[in-house]
């Protein structure tokens, strides 16, 4: 998938899919009037967006998304990355981790997760 970028809304709303899917299009109403404080005008105009963007469907009022979180997560965290730290995961991380502190399982659950990554 091309990356698309999605600004706050837009996210929010799909979380409000992923959460839930699949879901009727008046249940999607009823989710965003409650989480989002938004009107039924505001949830449907949102979701034709959301569908041209390629990120979600509604056929015979079933709305699902075609792109799974994580994969709208991981471009979002990949371009943030690259346009702030110029690319430089270390840098973010320092950034990231100024000031805070790591419990024992953070810091090897981080560790691992390094050693996946590693090349070779």
């Amino acid at each position: 998938m091309e990356h698309k970028r999605l600004c706050e809304s837009d996210f929010r709303f799909m979380e409000v899919i992923w959460d839930s899917e699949p879901l009727s299009s008046s249940q999607l109403v009823t989710l965003c009037q409650q989480r989002l404080g938004w009107k039924k005008s505001t949830t449907y105009t949102m979701l034709k967006k959301m569908c041209q963007k390629g990120l979600a469907q509604n056929q015979d009022s079933l709305v699902t998304s075609l792109v799974p979180r994580q994969q709208v997560q991981t471009q979002e965290s990949e371009k943030f990355v690259e346009q702030t730290f110029s690319g430089s995961l270390p840098s973010f991380l320092v950034s990231f981790l100024k000031g805070k502190t790591l419990s024992r399982e953070e810091a090897e659950e981080l560790k691992q997760l390094i050693d996946q990554h590693k090349e070779g």
